[in-house]
């Protein structure tokens, strides 16, 4: 059985982060003490909100240093929502640019659609490798919130490192709703509130930790 660290920085949504994290079969602590979150098998960091807020309480805690460090040593991370939009280099909302935690080059900004926010239940492309979305169907539906998404990729894959699996949806325009980079893995859709195919991509996960 996984023991996963959901990272506790102030931000919403905490707990059904970690009962759907149960279901899945991990042992769950929420908390924001750094010596747990690092010894964990996997963290995971959710966010709901405004980037910059989400960033702030992420700093309040460490938060960043604590991805930081457990990449460093290869050690699993997934981001959910806005802890995913964190990942990047900054994130710009209602004109103001803030800094992310740049993991990833790239900016977080508005989606280009007509109806915001995108809210509801929609169908995701996923690489034919994608460990995260294996054995799920492709017309397998997620559940997204937001306005606010990446809408492009730039990180180019360095030798001897495996290409980023980039998942892409649609929303008016094309945007990133989930990553495997290597240890760092994150979904732009919230799996906890996306039923049968949620569960199935948290197990997905969480086998990676076994």
């Amino acid at each position: 059985m996984a023991d996963v660290v959901v990272l506790d920085y102030g931000s919403g949504n905490l707990r059904s982060v970690e009962r759907a994290l149960q279901r899945a079969g991990a042992t769950v602590e929420v908390t924001s003490d750094r010596d747990a979150a690092l010894a964990a098998d996997g963290l995971v960091v959710p966010g709901v909100g405004a980037f910059a807020a989400c960033m702030a309480g992420l700093r309040a805690v460490r938060g960043d240093k604590i991805i930081d460090d457990r990449l460093a040593g290869g050690r699993p991370v997934l981001g959910i929502c806005v802890g995913m939009q964190v990942l990047f280099e900054r994130g710009v909302e209602h004109g103001e640019e803030s800094a992310g935690c740049a993991q990833w080059p790239g900016t977080v900004d508005r989606l280009e659609a007509d109806v915001l926010p995108h809210m509801g239940w929609n169908t995701v492309r996923a690489p034919a490798r994608s460990r995260l979305f294996a054995g799920l169907d492709a017309d397998a539906r997620f559940y997204f919130v937001h306005s606010y998404a990446a809408r492009s990729w730039t990180l180019e894959p360095t030798p001897p490192f495996l290409p980023p699996q980039v998942t892409w949806a649609v929303h008016g325009k094309e945007f990133v709703a989930a990553v495997e980079n290597g240890p760092l893995w994150a979904t732009q859709f919230h799996p906890e509130k996306s039923g049968d195919a949620g569960a199935a991509l948290l197990s997905n996960w969480l086998e990676t930790l076994r």
